[in-house]
């Protein structure tokens, strides 16, 4: 009886610990339902020197051209420096509908001009209000202002749904910037990772 009522007592405990260390284990994955990175694109930043240039926006739109989020924005011209530079990420600022916005939906992507080197920004499947996105085709914007009206677009058209891949990165230089001004950005590329 005493052995029988010690083999109740350690499949009891057993089961007990056991339970604790499953439940503990499976927190430690990551939860089905928050979504997983969809996009990631990485540059090369050099600052510059002088006003009119560090700026710069990360962005996604559709295939037909429709705004679906922002990743990133500089402050300046996220917090009104479009207004008073015009030529301040002209393109993102049309696109996102920035002049719609307020203070909390910009303060969800903005952020100071970052150090010089390699910066990356994913993009988790989802559009400006967290909804996700279904599979299908998509671009992936990078709009830099290099000085003045000088610009730079970066658009890579990606496909979602269907697994890992390098994107193809078409670049165009707005204005005439010279070679040190291109140099701002640069190293550009963008994975699908779904």
């Amino acid at each position: 009886m005493r052995n029988v009522l010690a083999t109740a007592i350690f499949l009891c405990s057993f089961s007990f610990f056991a339970g604790i260390a499953f439940s503990s284990c499976t927190n430690l994955r990551s939860n089905p339902a928050e979504p997983q990175p969809t996009a990631e694109l990485t540059f090369s930043l050099l600052r510059q020197t002088g006003s009119g240039s560090n700026q710069f926006a990360v962005w996604v739109e559709n295939s037909e051209g429709s705004y679906v989020t922002t990743l990133f924005a500089t402050n300046f011209t996220a917090s009104g420096g479009w207004q008073r530079r015009a030529t301040s990420l002209p393109l993102w600022v049309k696109q996102s509908g920035i002049s719609e916005m307020d203070a909390a939906q910009t303060d969800a992507f903005t952020g100071a001009t970052p150090d010089s080197g390699s910066l990356t920004y994913r993009w988790d499947g989802t559009d400006s209000r967290g909804v996700a996105i279904p599979a299908g085709n998509y671009v992936l914007f990078l709009e830099g202002t290099l000085r003045g009206e000088n610009q730079v677009v970066y658009r890579a058209p990606i496909q979602i749904g269907r697994g890992t891949v390098e994107a193809q990165v078409n670049v165009e230089y707005i204005g005439t910037p010279p070679g040190s001004e291109r140099e701002m950005i640069s190293n550009v590329s963008v994975r699908v990772l779904r």
